[in-house]
């Protein structure tokens, strides 16, 4: 039986339906092609992020490489304890600075007094600070046979769930694990702490107030003196012994002209568009092969600030 022409769907209900496919169609590739540009978008700028560290790090390594010039070109006994410098490369302002490692304290090397002198002068009491550069000398130090366990009964009894590592600090964050060292005390000695100088002493020629201030049999009248008097006795050699042996006579060996082995080298970044970054490198010169060997390198330091230690 034929189908009469009045059962057939309207013409105008065909072509809605068509409209509405094709409606529906355009708006699944509009939002294909704004989800295919915000990839690219995404895309583009991980691209560009990732070549702006790349930039970064080839700006650092070319100051650092420039410093290790600098000090490789001395003498061994006569490099320079600190310096500065800047240059322009691609367009980017490069500001270094370096400094011996031998400025600080050295965590696996320094004695039980220098320590000590170190936590009270940050603002530890006399009783506090005693105990916790004790506690640090148990940190860094292998237990003999009759005294095992006794560090970590310590640890123990004050609610810690480990014991002391009993081995050199692998860095200096690990001082927050020590016994009796608060976050406060912490965060205050991280700039006058190292463990890559491997010295016992101290550079008293370039290190900060508060460690020399640190040095056993140290006042505040010889503090005050030495600092007033050290600019003057860099090219004076008769003055500049008789400080040190003066330094020395007071504090069991422990102010040295220093190990300068390791440095400390910082390099300022300043970009045509005004932006700046700051890293901090820590190398090691001739402890390997190669000239030198990177020990630490941080991005993202806080930026120095120079205040004057009261004492």
């Amino acid at each position: 039986m034929t189908p009469s022409l009045d059962s057939r769907p309207p013409v105008g209900t065909e072509q809605g339906f068509v409209l509405v496919a094709v409606l529906w169609l355009l708006a699944a590739l509009a939002l294909l092609v704004i989800v295919f540009t915000a990839h690219l978008s995404a895309s583009a700028r991980a691209i560009s992020l990732n070549d702006d560290a790349l930039k970064s790090e080839a700006l650092v390594s070319a100051g650092v490489e420039l410093a290790v010039y600098r000090l490789l070109s001395a003498d061994k006994d006569n490099r320079p304890p600190e310096g500065a410098f800047r240059v322009r490369l691609s367009g980017t302002d490069i500001s270094v600075s370096f400094l011996t490692e031998a400025a600080r304290v050295d965590l696996n090397a320094a004695p039980k007094e220098m320590l000590s002198g170190l936590l009270s002068v940050l603002g530890a009491g006399d009783d506090d600070a005693k105990q916790t550069a004790e506690r640090i000398l148990g940190w860094r130090t292998k237990a003999s046979d009759e005294d095992s366990g006794k560090e970590g009964a310590l640890y123990q009894a004050a609610g810690l769930t480990y014991s002391p590592r009993q081995a050199p600090f692998a860095h200096v964050n690990e001082l927050s694990l020590v016994l009796g060292m608060t976050p406060a005390l912490v965060e205050r000695a991280l700039p006058y702490v190292t463990v890559f100088s491997g010295a016992a002493g101290v550079d008293v020629k370039v290190a900060p107030p508060e460690v020399i201030a640190a040095l056993p049999g140290m006042t505040p009248l010889k503090l005050k003196q030495f600092l007033g008097d050290r600019d003057s006795l860099v090219n004076d050699t008769a003055a500049k012994s008789a400080a040190l042996g003066e330094l020395k006579g007071g504090s069991n060996g422990a102010a040295a002209v220093g190990n300068r082995q390791a440095y400390r080298v910082r390099v300022t970044l300043r970009f045509a568009d005004g932006h700046e970054t700051v890293s901090e490198v820590v190398i090691g010169l001739n402890v390997t092969d190669s000239p030198y060997c990177v020990l630490s390198w941080q991005n993202e330091m806080p930026r120095l600030q120079r205040t004057r230690a009261e004492f």
